[in-house]
């Protein structure tokens, strides 16, 4: 098995209760994997989200995609009652799927 890390960088913001991943791929070769195995499904299963909750934009020219993440921080970082459960935590969390 392959993790994200191993195939990409990931980079965050959020606003409110909106998490957006960049998935950044290292090369061409990462970017076609990612492309076949990042999945809306994956990504929502892999944060406890419904599919709903997620969307995917694919951005080939910059080997990149990007995943909008619908509320996912409680209430966003300063009304949120989790520990830390903002968009760089949660980047980290990405680059452990397994794929």
């Amino acid at each position: 098995m392959t993790t994200i890390d191993e195939l990409a960088s990931v980079r965050t913001g959020d606003k409110g209760d909106t998490l957006i991943l960049g998935v950044i791929a290292h090369d061409q070769a990462a970017y076609d994997l990612l492309d076949q195995e990042l999945s809306i499904d994956r990504v929502a299963d892999h944060f406890g989200l419904d599919l709903q909750a997620v969307r995917r934009s694919d951005l080939p020219t910059l080997k990149s995609f990007s995943f909008v993440l619908s509320g996912l921080l409680g209430g966003g970082v300063t009304g949120s009652p989790n520990l830390d459960g903002h968009g760089k935590t949660m980047s980290y969390h990405l680059l452990t799927l397994e794929i």
